[in-house]
């Protein structure tokens, strides 16, 4: 069940292009903002719930920091972090571990796999330091 990306609507269209032009992860904000400053009129309400579709539909991945903040990107870009809970700094892992496994092979047939998440949590370096 591969969706055909003439099937999402063209605000869905213009916010994956969005995402797949920016190097680095966005929330739905930032999102926004690069929207309008480069002349698109779409409120921010509208970003967020069509996210939220692109989410849905396996397009778009979205990472949920400890300061409560969302990060969005496109699926193809498999990426994994180590996040600090103390002060939030994140770091990207070199290769996704998930790979390794052979999820699909495992995964029920009435199951259609989009994308995956992986994230570890912990004190970074620099936090650890300050507290010893």
């Amino acid at each position: 069940m591969k969706l055909n990306k003439s099937e999402i609507t063209k605000r869905q269209q213009l916010i994956l292009q969005f995402l797949n032009k920016c190097e680095d992860e966005l929330t739905s904000q930032e999102l926004h903002r690069n929207l309008v400053n480069s002349g698109k009129e779409i409120g921010l309400t509208t970003v967020y719930r069509n996210l939220q579709v692109l989410i849905k539909l396996g397009l778009v991945r979205s990472r949920h920091l400890p300061k409560g903040e969302f990060l969005y990107s496109p699926v193809e870009r498999d990426i994994h972090h180590l996040t600090c809970v103390q002060c939030g700094e994140t770091s990207k892992l070199e290769k996704c571990p998930v790979k390794k496994l052979n999820i699909i092979e495992e995964t029920p047939k009435e199951f259609i796999l989009l994308f995956h998440t992986l994230e570890f949590f912990g004190i970074c370096q620099n936090c650890y330091q300050n507290s010893h």
